[in-house]
C-alpha cells in the first residue's frame, strides 16, 4: 500500500477531521483514509461488476413496457 503526505492543511480542517473521527470511534488516520476511499469511488470494472450482480439478482422481472403501452392504447 502507498502512503500519502498532505501538506498545508488548514488547522480548522484538521480539527473537523479529528472531531469526525472521535464521533465515529476511529483514529484520525482511519477516518481520513475512509473519506479518501469514498471520494475516489469505484473503478469502472468494479461498477460493472456490481451492476451485473444487481441484474442477476433482479432476474428478468422487468420488461420493456412499450408493448404493454400499445395494448393499453388499443383498448
Amino acid at each position: 500500500m502507498a502512503d500519502i503526505l498532505v501538506r498545508g492543511l488548514d488547522d480548522d480542517v484538521v480539527n473537523r477531521l479529528k472531531q469526525r473521527a472521535a464521533l465515529t470511534g476511529r483514529s484520525l488516520q482511519s477516518e481520513t483514509k475512509l473519506i479518501l476511499e469514498r471520494a475516489a469511488g469505484r473503478t469502472l470494472d468494479d461498477s460493472l461488476a456490481v451492476a451485473a450482480t444487481w441484474r442477476q439478482q433482479l432476474g428478468k422481472h422487468s420488461s420493456d413496457s412499450a408493448h404493454e403501452q400499445r395494448e393499453d392504447r388499443q383498448r
